[in-house]
């Protein structure tokens, strides 16, 4: 089966992937910050038997895996694949996942809160994550009891999730906008209205490749359906934008730089992460815009398939320089396999 980052998407010129993740916690539970080994271990136990002992489509395409048990260069790759955060893998012990054969669903378990519940689709899919996301919650909540306030919503560790405990986001390719210098003036004015401007890792990250992710702020005194259909709107009107950019742009140039890249990419001998970033977000715009004639699919392959801990986890360690030869040799192939 495929990975998410293996499938076209809707608008995927522009949009990368969707994600929609929930965060619920146990009533009458400790947060996992105050949790000892013990609690952990019955915490993972709830939620492994409340999904996997269930009758139910997901309980057959889902399995649980203890973090414990996962090689450090698969844990941080799992991070470059998107399909945990950063701060879920800084720290293992008595941490769980269950988790699709396709990565698109993982439910973390014990990290800020007892479980959050991640879909991440590729392209424009907020319905249909949301759709995914709310009924492994309500199948969750027919086995489990979460804590809930009649006024507050979903009760979570840090406030700023309190309420829906919904966050979702979009990922774009953004490379005109940025060039323009149009993105801290876009994120200064979604930040206004309850949005937020992040990098392609999510809080904390800085842009590479001119990927952003486009994430709702607001939690409280709203619904999930309305979180969601207001950021449709902010994403499309974007969308629009960068499409704008690159109808009015001086094609010539546009096209001189995408050949450069795809020329390089192609007879590179050693190629480093920065480097590869670069490259592929200019290969992007070429396929995006039909000047090449290549699978949609590869610049995303390329980039997520070439980051240092997705190329130790099948070659093992490796120096620096290894990975800048190894990751060379990968785009070779990736190129010839998918033109």
């Amino acid at each position: 089966m495929s990975n998410w980052y293996s499938v076209v998407g809707n608008e995927n010129d522009i949009v990368v992937s969707t994600r929609i993740r929930l965060a619920r916690n146990l009533k009458n539970t400790p947060f996992p910050s105050y949790m000892n080994e013990q609690d952990k271990k019955a915490l993972n136990e709830k939620v492994k038997n409340a999904v996997l002992n269930s009758d139910t489509p997901y309980a057959k395409a889902l399995k649980y895996i203890s973090m414990e048990d996962v090689p450090e260069n698969e844990i941080y790759a799992m991070v470059e694949r998107h399909i945990i955060s950063p701060d879920f893998a800084k720290k293992t012990e008595g941490r769980a996942v269950i988790i699709s054969e396709d990565e698109s669903i993982c439910v973390m378990i014990g990290e800020e809160d007892h479980i959050r519940i991640q879909v991440i689709l590729p392209g424009l899919a907020l319905n249909k994550a949301y759709e995914i996301a709310d009924s492994i919650d309500n199948l969750l909540a027919s086995k489990l009891e979460f804590a809930y306030d009649n006024q507050l919503g979903f009760l979570t560790e840090c406030p700023t999730n309190i309420g829906t405990g919904l966050r979702a986001s979009v990922m774009l390719h953004l490379p005109l906008l940025e060039s323009g210098s149009a993105i801290n003036e876009m994120a200064e004015t979604i930040g206004k209205i309850g949005f937020t401007v992040r990098g392609m890792y999510g809080e904390g990250s800085k842009s590479k490749a001119s990927l952003y992710q486009i994430s709702n702020q607001i939690t409280l005194g709203i619904t999930e359906k309305n979180a969601i259909e207001n950021l449709g709107v902010i994403v499309g009107q974007l969308i629009a934008r960068e499409r704008q950019e690159r109808n009015q742009c001086d094609k010539i140039k546009i096209e001189d730089m995408v050949y450069r890249a795809y020329g390089i990419l192609k007879n590179q001998r050693i190629l480093s992460s920065d480097e590869m970033m670069k490259l592929v977000s200019r290969l992007k715009i070429g396929v995006s815009m039909g000047i090449l004639s290549v699978d949609s699919v590869l610049p995303v392959k390329i980039l997520i398939e070439t980051q240092p801990y997705m190329l130790c986890r099948k070659c093992g360690e490796k120096t620096p320089q290894e990975r800048d030869i190894l990751r060379a040799e990968t785009v070779r192939n990736l190129i010839k396999e998918n033109v």
